[in-house]
């Protein structure tokens, strides 16, 4: 949640300094950690090259005085020079001004993730949408452990909002259901989100024992973004990438990432926390793909290939219907013709049918669903592929 970043190269097994504006590559700088002011080195990197971008710029909190626990003990507030803005309109301009360097910096079916609280993320919204960006969802993190409201006079906050937005209406962003579902023990992912804070062995110290970073993002928040928005080799920028929980995630996961990061004592804690983050194989990448995904076979290809030849019989799901192949993959059954999902919608008299699921073939006696054969006919065209 700071306003800029710094750069390691993960291939190598040395952390190396990180590189300045004046020594960016003309190519993408993937999976380092740039050094400077985030809008400067968005506007230094190529046009169209990232992905995915998830940002977590500053809160511009407006903290009056130290806050205090009930022993009088002092709250380890967000107090850094990098949360601190003159007015709201120097923070308007400064919100405009990155989400416009960032907004360029993705493909045309990229997407951005933005986190913040009540004091900044309702005008983070508004300039998102004044700028082109397609709103998808609002998210509300809802923290399993938040710090209490010491004082008694307002509510206790116990969330964080993030806003997921398409660069342009119409875009094809990325978007993995099945994934998230299967995250979610196989229910449909909603848009609240109960996830604890970063605590424990988790949150990170620097050389004084105190946390190296005042918000440090949990892990297990970024593994379901990236996970659900994101696809293996996909390039992730983080433009406040802080102690680089982005970059520690994205390189577990298997996608490429690039931090920005102008405060060096986050990019040495960064850099040090990458460089013990190992990439999992390519068989734990793997995730759920949406059927919608999955390329289209025309039941007519089961009948060319003669997987089911002309004249023979399905039955449907219940055996109380039956209805025979055609040598143009249509189908005929109590004199009704149509393609697999027309018979079966109009023998069943219902508005639609699936006939994938809906016909069976007999073999040996037993009634095996038409759907086999087009899973067979797609395992074959990705083998090929």
């Amino acid at each position: 949640m700071t306003q800029t970043t710094s750069t390691r190269r993960a291939a190598t097994p040395r952390v190396q300094a990180a590189p300045s504006l004046d020594q960016l590559p003309h190519q993408l700088p993937r999976n380092s950690i740039i050094a400077g002011d985030c809008i400067a080195a968005m506007r230094a990197l190529p046009e169209a090259s990232v992905d995915l971008i998830f940002a977590d710029p500053p809160y511009n909190l407006q903290l009056r005085g130290d806050l205090h626990r009930p022993d009088n003990s002092r709250v380890d507030a967000v107090d850094d020079h990098w949360d601190q803005f003159g007015s709201f309109a120097a923070y308007d301009g400064f919100t405009r001004d990155w989400l416009a360097a960032a907004r360029r910096l993705l493909k045309p079916d990229g997407a951005i993730w933005v986190i913040g609280s009540y004091h900044n993320i309702f005008r983070v919204g508004a300039e998102l949408q004044n700028q082109g960006f397609w709103i998808l969802n609002d998210v509300v993190w809802r923290k399993s452990n938040p710090m209490p409201n010491f004082r008694g006079k307002r509510l206790t906050n116990a969330h964080e909002t993030l806003i997921w937005a398409s660069k342009s209406e119409g875009a094809k962003y990325t978007f993995n259901y099945e994934a998230l579902k299967s995250l979610n023990e196989g229910i449909q992912m909603r848009s609240d989100w109960t996830l604890p804070i970063c605590t424990g062995s988790e949150r990170l110290k620097g050389q004084d024992g105190a946390k190296a970073h005042p918000t440090q993002k949990p892990e297990s928040l970024l593994h379901r973004i990236i996970v659900g928005t994101t696809n293996p080799g996909d390039v992730v920028l983080d433009p406040f990438f802080g102690t680089g929980t982005t970059g520690a995630v994205a390189k577990m996961l298997g996608r490429d990432w690039i931090g920005i990061e102008r405060e060096e004592a986050y990019r040495e804690v960064a850099e040090r926390r990458l460089s013990r983050v190992r990439r999992l194989d390519s068989s734990a990448l793997a995730t759920t793909t949406s059927k919608r995904a999955e390329p289209r076979v025309p039941f007519g290809q089961v009948v060319e290939r003669g997987m089911l030849r002309p004249g023979e019989e399905l039955w449907s799901i219940n055996s109380r219907h039956k209805a025979r192949v055609r040598a143009d993959g249509s189908l005929i059954g109590n004199d009704v013709k149509g393609s697999i999902h027309q018979v079966g919608a109009a023998l069943e008299g219902a508005p639609s049918c699936n006939g994938w699921t809906y016909w069976h073939f007999k073999r040996e006696g037993r009634m095996v669903p038409i759907d086999l054969l087009r899973q067979q006919i797609r395992a074959e065209m990705t083998a090929s592929n």
